[in-house]
């Protein structure tokens, strides 16, 4: 029988995942975790997972943002993610717009200035101020925090990736997370596919700086379109991952687009599985294109997938 690297690594995560609960019959273990006893391939899972469900603000089509948060409440879609840039000037208008909904702001998108992993520290210092002004609005919105990616391919000159290069980042994390926690939110560090940026591309990579830090401040996400190209499984890189991921970024797995857009492709089941694993509660959100003829309508079909396939997992 022929196995490739993926599968191995999803066939020993599921026993290490079952030998860890080997002496569970069920919920009533007294450990917090549930089996399903009628499937074959049972793992435990968190009963605290919850399936929120967030759309970045440009997920849809039209200028009102009222249009769009009412569409959203019809689809049960219970989470916002906007952007950082021009955040501060908008946090009136965005306590508005949600008043008496049950929508809330899920993460701020980036919108910083500069990049962390500049050889220019002016360019450094730039990005550490613009941060902290987003993070500050990003608080006073109660969102769940700021999405951070410390280089992308395009930003140059660049510090070189070593050893001493992690131990300044962890170091700016820490000092950034604080804050973040002063203001009741979170710096979330982004993993990106090669394609994107050399620096920080796995869940686990990610998951490492925030076990260094030890700061609660300082968290990670998962974005199913980068975790296609660079993890081996969605399942591993989610408890890779563990109590460090904040957020979760979803797209088709072969273009972007919208869940479903891209067919067969579209299947989480495995990375959701991971997810009630390690009990996540927060938001998956979307961060996609579309090339349907109605977008609303695709991002309609792409909540239904998700749900089933939450259910599935």
């Amino acid at each position: 029988m022929s196995l490739n690297r993926r599968n191995f690594i999803k066939t020993s995560l599921g026993s290490a995942a079952l030998a860890t609960v080997s002496a569970c019959t069920g919920s009533g273990c007294g450990k917090g975790c549930e089996t399903d006893a009628g499937s074959k391939n049972s793992l435990p899972y968190n009963p605290k997972a919850k399936l929120n469900v967030s759309f970045q603000e440009w997920t849809l089509e039209g200028e009102s943002l009222k249009g769009k948060l009412d569409f959203m409440e019809q689809l049960g879609v219970n989470g916002l993610e906007v952007s950082g840039n021009g955040l501060s000037p908008r946090v009136d208008e965005l306590k508005q717009a949600l008043e008496g909904r049950d929508i809330k702001i899920s993460a701020i998108c980036a919108g910083f200035k500069g990049f962390m992993l500049a050889e220019d520290e002016k360019v450094r210092n730039e990005c550490r101020d613009s941060m902290r002004e987003i993070i500050t609005a990003a608080g006073k919105l109660g969102s769940t925090g700021v999405i951070i990616v410390p280089a992308f391919n395009s930003q140059k000159p660049v510090i070189p990736h070593t050893q001493e290069t992690r131990d300044f980042l962890c170091k700016w994390f820490d000092e950034l997370g604080t804050f973040a926690k002063e203001n009741g939110t979170t710096v979330i560090l982004e993993p990106l596919n090669r394609g994107e940026a050399f620096y920080l591309r796995q869940v686990a990579d990610a998951a490492s700086i925030c076990r260094d830090i030890n700061n609660p401040g300082v968290t990670c996400l998962g974005d199913f379109w980068h975790m296609t190209r660079e993890e081996t499984s969605d399942l591993g890189a989610f408890i890779s991952g563990g109590k460090y991921i904040q957020h979760v970024h979803i797209a088709s797995r072969k273009r972007r687009l919208m869940p479903g857009e891209d067919g067969e492709a579209d299947n989480y089941v495995d990375g959701f599985r991971g997810l009630k694993i390690i009990g996540f509660d927060k938001y998956i959100s979307f961060e996609c294109g579309s090339k349907a003829d109605d977008r609303n309508a695709s991002a309609a079909e792409g909540v239904k997938l998700i749900r089933k396939q939450w259910e599935e997992a």
